[in-house]
């Protein structure tokens, strides 16, 4: 089969879609097929999920303690980062209009601090405020109030510290957070899926990234399903499952496909389709999340991530870059066997989502992603930015006017994808290399491929304050690709 061009991704129509490419992706089939591995790693053990801590009575209070420590990945004992001893962190169930505390401890030798990654909450005070610095040592009790309108999904949380965001969530620092529906979604069961990668060397530690992995984005060699290596899920014919599914990766595009079973996609993110789209595979780039329904039929299936083209670095000093994410593995095998159950009431409809193309614009902005020469990277290396700078914390780079609406065109003039990830408010796409879209689609990381445009458009409502956006290749975060932006 010829190779599509990545200009040309699939962009989400109406029902009886083939495959989704998320923010702008594309892809291309690859015949091989390999599963990633490790001496020491254990795999097709039973699937299991991080612990999960519900809120009641309109609250969530949590202890979060991040730590080196000994912990089990990939059924192997290795040193890694961890979030209360578990890889991932234990997940966090909400209701909008909640209360959620999380004292943080930071058990770390490194600074630290949290971020609530797509939560539509205040970025100031105690909140979602990428300007605390947790020390080594220290701790620090955040609050976030959620709004009685918070759209349902599946977000998480991670550090985000500048400098050391990669290498603590490369680490092992990452956990779910789930908001959940004002009225319930049929399925038989519902499973959590955090997906990531990660690296080990023979003595069972994380080896640090070379500055190649720095410019490119670091790979890990093993690719991890909730900590674990291609387990085992298993169903009877007919059953149909909810699968919540986050991309924690630091730099891996996960394009997913589960062969023999139905799926149908419920949104991207925060965004939630009005009538859900029945799809054959999905691009998730790094930090976004897909909401999923599984319908089980007799057989066994592998979930795995195809090959993805996400750019070259070959117009790069010191040479190109192999991705391994243009390898296939294996993440999970589905066995669906037994008697057949009775099928599950029809999925119902969702409120339509809100459309900023016929709203008003205050200002059209422009954000151009780059990688320039010199900067944090090191002497003869590329550094990435945005409209030509690098991240300064005393810098505020963008004004915008709260409760106003505004159009961004997204320019990537770079030989590689960039995923933009704004905080706090959701951005609807409205156009994928000058090419209209005529879908809804909100989402909080918005993927820019390769010599390519995006325009969003995004209401700065409900929350002002000071925050970030930034690219969620996390290395090109840490080495200078976010800017800060204030809604006064």
């Amino acid at each position: 089969m010829p190779e599509i061009s990545r200009r040309n991704a699939l962009i989400l129509g109406g029902a009886g879609v083939a495959s989704v490419a998320v923010g702008g992706t594309g892809f291309f089939l690859n015949q091989g097929f390999s599963s990633v591995s490790s001496a020491g790693t254990v795999s097709g053990s039973t699937f299991t999920e991080p612990i999960e801590l519900r809120s009641a009575n309109g609250a969530l209070s949590v202890d979060l303690e991040s730590s080196r420590q000994r912990v089990s990945i990939a059924g192997r004992d290795v040193n890694a980062l961890s979030y209360n001893g578990g890889v991932p962190g234990p997940t966090l169930r909400v209701r909008a209009g909640d209360t959620l505390r999380v004292s943080l401890k930071n058990g770390l030798a490194d600074p630290s601090n949290l971020h609530v990654h797509g939560l539509h909450v205040s970025p100031e005070n105690k909140s979602d405020n990428m300007f605390v610095t947790v020390a080594a040592g220290d701790s620090f009790d955040y609050q976030y109030e959620l709004p009685a309108d918070h759209p349902p999904g599946v977000y998480w949380y991670h550090p985000h510290l500048h400098g050391f965001v990669a290498e603590q969530v490369f680490g092992g620092l990452y956990g779910a957070i789930i908001v959940e529906d004002p009225e319930s979604i049929p399925a038989d069961r519902e499973r959590l899926l955090v997906i990531s990668d990660i690296s080990l060397n023979s003595s069972g530690n994380i080896p640090a990234a070379s500055p190649m992995d720095e410019m490119t984005g670091r790979e890990g060699d093993l690719v991890l399903v909730n900590g674990q290596l291609t387990p085992d899920l298993v169903a009877l014919p007919g059953e149909r499952e909810r699968w919540r599914i986050i991309n924690a990766s630091v730099s891996r595009y996960l394009r997913l496909r589960l062969d023999g079973q139905q799926l149908t996609l419920l949104g991207i993110d925060s965004g939630r389709f009005e009538s859900p789209q029945e799809i054959d595979e999905i691009v998730l780039a790094p930090g976004n999340r897909a909401d999923l329904l599984v319908t089980s039929s007799l057989g066994t299936s592998t979930l795995r991530a195809l090959s993805y083209d996400r750019g070259s670095a070959d117009g790069m000093m010191m040479g190109g870059g192999n991705f391994r994410s243009g390898e296939e593995v294996a993440l999970a095998t589905f066995s669906v066997a037994g008697d057949a159950v009775v099928a599950q009431s029809a999925i119902p409809s969702q409120p339509a989502q809100r459309d900023l193309r016929i709203a008003p614009t205050t200002a059209k902005r422009e954000l151009v992603f780059a990688m320039g020469m010199g900067g944090g990277m090191g002497a003869g290396m590329m550094s990435p930015t945005i409209n030509g700078r690098q991240f300064d914390a005393e810098r505020i780079d963008t004004t915008v006017q709260f409760d106003s609406v505004e159009e961004w065109l997204l320019t990537n003039t770079s030989t590689l994808d960039h995923p933009l990830h704004l905080h706090v408010w959701p951005m609807q796409i409205i156009e994928q290399d000058g090419q209209p879209v005529d879908s809804i689609m909100w989402q909080d990381v918005v993927n820019v491929p390769a010599r390519s445009t995006t325009r969003v458009r995004i209401a700065f409502e409900d929350f002002g304050g000071k925050t970030v956006y930034h690219c969620h290749i996390l290395d090109h975060e840490d080495n200078g690709m976010m800017g800060i932006i204030a809604a006064n």
